[in-house]
């Protein structure tokens, strides 16, 4: 295949950790495949390309971009817009992209309130001129500016036009490896299609559910000894099985971890977190002498259970306060 044959391919990084890039290289001999019909035309976070050389691409030359990471300050909103007017198709990769991830946490409180804790607050933190990041300073070589960070965090969809969605924190290298041989195949699935399971991860979970489920109290998975056999939620550990997308195998069941959500919702569900908390409310049952207050009383840090991966993309999200 000629190189002017080839399709061009480009990846970037919103507010994320990373890890969506390197499972990337994960698809193992996938990725000769790849390069035999594609050229990677655009990955800061791993090759040196400038944003000078996305501007300078005619609109849609890009054939496919991998989108990872939720739009958190200006500089991802830019991009996220830019990278849409050059690519033929753009898919939402990994949760934060997806549904805000982790960083959609900091949408209970504003930019300000966050920057102080990291900077002042937080108790590893070694800051005492207490320096705070500024939009703009002036030095020798010139002015030296900072994205300004929104209020709220957002999923890439409440931002620009997505094509298709690939869940995960990361997604699972089949799941890559599925996309990449449909990019390669040009059998992508209909537009707006959750490149994953359509079922809640309970039903590829391998675990026997003993019709035991009662729940008097709720536990950490290490302050019990686990049976590896029953179903966590059944041992009295909060899963979010019930709420989540299948698709990643139950990695984290199989080695007696609960699910954490990272998959999003299945089909037909708009608020994993109610959904999630639905689900328990069925099947707590207090103990003699104890109310259900008394039992709930013992979920450890309920927004980040509920919510851990989709608090930006639920029906508590907010609208961006400011710019």
């Amino acid at each position: 295949m000629s190189d002017k044959a080839k399709m061009k391919i480009g990846i970037y990084w919103a507010a994320s950790c990373g890890g969506c890039d390197v499972v990337t290289t994960h698809i193992n001999e996938k990725i000769l495949d790849l390069i035999e019909v594609a050229d990677i035309v655009f990955w800061p976070c791993a090759m040196d390309f400038k944003y000078d050389d996305l501007r300078q691409m005619a609109d849609g030359e890009m054939d496919v971009c991998l989108f990872n990471g939720a739009i958190r300050n200006s500089d991802h909103e830019e991009l996220a817009e830019l990278i849409r007017k050059k690519s033929k198709v753009l898919i939402a990769f990994g949760s934060c992209a997806c549904f805000g991830g982790i960083p959609g946490l900091s949408n209970v409180t504003t930019a300000e309130e966050s920057i102080r804790r990291a900077y002042l607050e937080e108790p590893t933190t070694l800051n005492p001129e207490k320096v705070l990041p500024r939009l703009e300073v002036r030095a020798p070589e010139g002015d030296l500016t900072l994205p300004r960070i929104w209020d709220t965090v957002h999923t890439l969809k409440q931002v620009v036009d997505v094509d298709y969605f690939v869940p995960g924190c990361p997604p699972t290298a089949e799941l890559t490896g599925s996309a990449v041989d449909a990019i390669i195949s040009g059998k992508l699935p209909p537009a707006g299609s959750v490149i994953a399971g359509n079922k809640a991860l309970c039903d590829e979970c391998d675990k026997v559910k003993k019709n035991e489920m009662r729940m008097i109290e709720f536990k950490a998975p290490w302050e019990t000894e686990i049976d590896p056999e029953q179903c966590l939620m059944e041992q009295g550990i909060v899963c979010s099985g019930p709420a989540t997308r299948s698709g990643c195998g139950a990695q984290c069941t199989k080695v007696n971890m609960p699910c954490r959500g990272c998959f999003g919702p299945p089909d037909g569900v708009e608020d994993q977190g109610a959904a999630l908390l639905g689900a328990i409310a069925s099947v707590v049952s207090p103990p003699a002498g104890k109310s259900i207050d008394d039992v709930f009383s013992g979920l450890r840090d309920p927004l980040g259970l509920f919510y851990r991966f989709s608090l930006a993309d639920s029906m508590l999200r907010r609208t961006k306060i400011s710019k």
